[in-house]
């Protein structure tokens, strides 16, 4: 029985004349791929001009939702940069519409079908490789952040507590009276005192956080590890 299948084709703007990646040679390339390998295709989705930066392509929605629909069972692609050039992009597909083996993914290029097992095992790898990108994207940013924090620059949101954001509004300038509450708070810990104890000591003295309430134990922990 042949596998009920869409066809997505996608060029951007600057890779429209490009050899093997037009429009019309991506057609031909699913059609052959569809004859070859027993494949019924539907429909031929076209996105002509447009981005992988994001998944929000009228073409590739509706190639998508003929998926969720019913109306096909796979989707087709001459290579999975037609989808996305983005890693994090193609585990979010993977994971939302291929993983659970309910729908087909194939590639003519790299040579992926889901519907054996071979290909969901290359899907497998995929999906691993996304969810790497993503932590690693994740520490990335992160240990930037702590950086910029550890020199003292603005990071954007709020400026933690006992700094304030400095006039040129990169650099964070301290906040006396904050830091005066974070020096007892230290002093506290230091003392040996509990978390929770040291919340309920600065909540006696009248020490409050910026909006005015006592401070959390989970807010002490911060504040003492800064």
């Amino acid at each position: 029985m042949e596998t009920r299948t869409v066809a997505y084709i996608r060029v951007s703007t600057d890779k429209q004349a490009d050899k093997g990646v037009s429009l019309e040679a991506q057609r031909a390339k699913v059609e052959a791929y569809a004859t070859l390998y027993d494949l019924d295709i539907v429909d031929v989705v076209v996105d002509a001009g447009v981005s992988a930066k994001t998944l929000d392509r009228p073409g590739l929605n509706r190639a998508l939702g003929m998926l969720k629909s019913g109306a096909a069972d796979a989707l087709l692609v001459v290579k999975l940069d037609r989808l996305t050039r983005s890693v994090v992009d193609l585990g979010t597909l993977v994971d939302a519409y291929f993983a659970a083996g309910k729908w087909a993914l194939l590639s003519v290029g790299e040579q992926i079908d889901t519907r054996s097992a071979a290909g969901r095992l290359v899907l497998n790898v995929l999906a691993s490789v996304s969810q790497w990108e993503r932590e690693a994207i994740g520490e990335r940013t992160s240990a930037a952040m702590q950086h910029k924090a550890s020199q003292g620059e603005y990071t954007g949101g709020g400026a933690p507590y006992g700094f304030r954001v400095a006039a040129d509004g990169v650099h964070l300038d301290e906040e006396p009276a904050e830091q005066a509450v974070l020096d007892e708070a230290r002093a506290l810990r230091a003392a040996g005192l509990s978390l929770r104890a040291v919340a309920a000591e600065l909540d006696r003295l009248g020490m409050r956080s910026r909006v005015g309430s006592p401070f959390a134990a989970v807010q002490v922990a911060r504040m003492v590890a800064a």
